[in-house]
């Protein structure tokens, strides 16, 4: 069964490393506790502010895939990782998990 493991930043523009989530073709995705955890190591790792870059904000599972909101939302209540969502009607949130 397919689970949330961490929350993630996706930025599409940025250069494309070998290792990367199996869905991703282009970009590079920094995973951490929380989504300003993801782009603090962005901002550090290439010196560029949030408004510089195309930030797709979501969460790697454990199978590898990298998922927006949505999708999260709907892996983590079928995998019984959380009741409800509390954030959003729709979307899932690393305050929903954590």
């Amino acid at each position: 069964m397919e689970e949330i493991i961490c929350s993630a930043n996706w930025y599409k523009d940025l250069p494309t490393p070998a290792h990367r989530p199996k869905n991703i073709d282009q970009g590079i995705v920094f995973a951490g506790l929380g989504h300003v955890h993801c782009l603090h190591q962005m901002v550090a790792m290439t010196g560029l502010k949030q408004h510089e870059v195309n930030e797709i904000q979501g969460f790697l599972t454990n199978k590898n895939r990298f998922v927006d909101r949505e999708e999260a939302a709907k892996i983590a209540l079928a995998a019984q990782q959380i009741d409800h969502l509390e954030y959003s009607k729709t979307k899932l949130f690393s305050e929903d998990l954590f």
